[in-house]
């Protein structure tokens, strides 16, 4: 790793050698034992795309067992039960995490919960009832959930959404359906974002409401997986809201402001794609000069070459940029201030240069880059994902330039 003048914090260095110790003993091993399931497509996923539930059982595994050693809730607030840690602890943890796994032992994802599919600060927005329903298994790993914003023609303009939730008595019936939602094949929840006001909505001034739904409910339906980047099967679908009653107790955050609650896990998701597009290529960057020392050609090891090595230093140069823009916002984020130009251009630019620094490294791998066992394909396509959640990159620009325009001009 380049040196760097700023020191994470006694807590954050424990953080982060905990999390290093825990793959070491509970996903590498578990990749070890169950090579052939967690690799094979045709194994890891069932005819009709969905996770095999020797593979879901081995997901569980890993959160409850993460939930025991305390990593699993790390950013939940204390009054919950979580560590309370904030954003820099956030992205340290995954930056730990996607490095100690080398892209390749994919089962280190769930060491941490993600925003969207289990315990974070979202979870303080729940009403008292549903977190004495469902706190302490969301909490344990033994539960999760999905977020069900995105609707076929409501993408990155999630206020064109038609999902819609209608008064009935005390609580609503929400009617409607939602597409790119991750985990909602295996989730036991989703917090469905659903128009509340109609004309509040119309005039993009709130209207919109979130509510915390059993994926059992009657009316409630995975239509279809969503079968992504060639593979078998996967992890995201095609919702169906058809009439499902959602009481009082299931509102989360306050009624026709759903986006705050939104926006909460939405930036905790950005800092996690930073922090994991950075490891990636890092990780990628040591692959290919290792290989570069080894692999003659013309009688000369490739590392004597310009023509590989000259691109390899401009990815360790965009890196090492992207993981200080990291490490800034995040103390940004930490001091309470919002940051969207300094989180979008982090994003942004991280996941960028991840990309650019995988491609190199294949590039400089010649064929044998390609091949499954280097986990470069695999990588890339984790990376280009990371490109796409959370806010493209397109409209992420257009973040930054609105909030130049509107006077933010300090870069």
């Amino acid at each position: 790793m380049t040196a760097i003048a700023f020191q994470y914090s006694d807590d954050i260095v424990a953080l982060r050698d905990g999390l290093a110790k825990f793959i070491r003993a509970e996903v590498i091993p578990r990749h070890q034992a169950h090579a052939e399931l967690l690799e094979d497509e045709h194994r890891k996923f069932t005819p009709e795309g969905r996770y095999h539930p020797e593979v879901l059982r081995l997901m569980t595994e890993v959160r409850q067992a993460s939930a025991r050693a305390g990593y699993y809730s790390m950013c939940v607030p204390e009054s919950l039960g979580g560590m309370g840690m904030g954003y820099l602890a956030w992205f340290a943890a995954w930056e730990q995490i996607t490095t100690s796994c080398e892209g390749r032992y994919w089962l280190g994802e769930f060491a941490v919960s993600h925003w969207a599919t289990g315990p974070s600060p979202v979870l303080e927005h729940l009403t008292p009832e549903a977190k004495e329903r469902l706190l302490d298994g969301f909490m344990a790993g033994d539960t999760t959930m999905c977020f069900g914003m995105s609707e076929p023609e409501a993408g990155s303009d999630a206020m064109m959404m038609k999902t819609r939730a209608e008064p009935d008595g005390d609580g609503w019936r929400l009617s409607g359906s939602k597409i790119w939602t991750t985990n909602s094949p295996y989730a036991d929840y989703c917090i469905v974002f659903a128009v509340t006001d109609p004309e509040a909505a119309a005039k993009r001034k709130g209207g919109i409401s979130s509510f915390l739904v059993p994926t059992s409910s009657p009316g409630f339906s995975v239509q279809r997986v969503i079968r992504m980047w060639g593979h078998a099967g996967g992890n995201e679908a095609v919702l169906g809201l058809d009439n499902v009653r959602v009481e009082p107790w299931q509102l989360v955050g306050q009624l026709n402001k759903g986006f705050a609650t939104a926006m909460l896990g939405v930036n905790l998701g950005r800092i996690y794609n930073s922090a994991r597009a950075v490891a990636l290529g890092r990780w990628a960057i040591g692959e290919a000069l290792a290989y570069t020392k080894i692999r003659k050609t013309f009688g000369k090891p490739l590392s004597d070459y310009q023509g590989v090595t000259f691109p390899l230093a401009e990815s360790a140069m965009a890196v090492h940029a992207a993981h200080l823009m990291g490490l800034n916002v995040c103390q940004l984020l930490d001091a309470g201030q919002p940051a969207r130009k300094e989180l979008s251009m982090t994003k942004a630019y991280a996941v960028q240069a991840g990309m650019q620094a995988l491609d190199r490294a294949m590039q400089a791998h010649g064929a044998i880059g390609m091949t499954n066992e280097m986990h470069f394909c695999h990588s890339f396509l984790r990376m280009r994902m990371l490109n796409v959640a959370d806010g493209t990159n397109e409209i992420l620009r257009r973040t930054i330039i609105k909030e130049m325009l509107d006077g933010d001009l300090d870069l």
